[in-house]
């Protein structure tokens, strides 16, 4: 099968034709305020508790205890995270982007649930990490809401079965996000979550090796 002439590959290959989908800064109803304090409030300030977290785990030295097994998880969580994200930001909102960002919610619940259970039983997890690690936990579900606010048609199509044909396909946005928004927010996330974590990652194989070796 050349996948060249699915329509699928076909309308990914025009993802950025369309007009950008406008979110203006003075609208007031429920619609427009829902979509700017996703996409400006609860999407960026996911990096705020990502850093602190990265913060707390250097302080109490995640590479002499957990290692390389929790940071591990914390590359697990942000993969289950980062996909429904992604998603989001560029496919169309449809029951299956919702099924794979609810799907991701649970699981990356499971597996913060996991990564606590590790951390408590071999390095000092104080209160303001656990605080932290709330923030964590709930931002994506508070995504997950205001996404589905935002497509209420959506979800009852989802929880229907959904019949339509392009209701299980993946496809770009009718009106994509300006590139402006997604290289921002794209820069905010490997400056604040990709970088910090590959460095904790980085510093927990040497230590490790260090380990062997010594």
């Amino acid at each position: 099968m050349d996948l060249r002439h699915s329509p699928v590959v076909r309308a990914w290959q025009q993802w950025r034709r369309p007009r950008d989908l406008p979110v203006p800064a003075g609208s007031v109803d429920t619609e427009g305020a829902n979509r700017r304090f996703l996409l400006y409030g609860v999407l960026p300030l996911w990096c705020v508790p990502a850093v602190a977290d990265w913060i707390m785990h250097r302080r109490t030295r995640i590479e002499d205890t957990t290692g390389m097994r929790e940071s591990a998880l914390h590359a697990l969580m942000m993969t289950e995270a980062g996909i429904p994200v992604a998603m989001g930001l560029l496919a169309k909102v449809n029951p299956l982007v919702l099924s794979v960002m609810g799907g991701a919610a649970v699981a990356h619940g499971a597996t913060a649930l996991w990564d606590v259970s590790l951390a408590t039983g071999e390095r000092e997890v104080r209160p303001v990490e656990q605080h932290i690690h709330s923030f964590l936990e709930v931002l994506p579900l508070a995504a997950l809401a205001f996404t589905c606010c935002l497509h209420a048609d959506q979800v009852r199509a989802m929880l229907r079965g959904g019949g339509a044909p392009d209701d299980w396909k993946l496809l770009p946005k009718n009106n994509p996000l300006s590139v402006a928004y997604l290289a921002g927010l794209g820069l905010a996330i490997g400056a604040c979550v990709a970088l910090p974590y590959a460095e904790e990652m980085t510093r927990c194989a040497k230590a490790a090796r260090k380990r062997k070796t010594s």
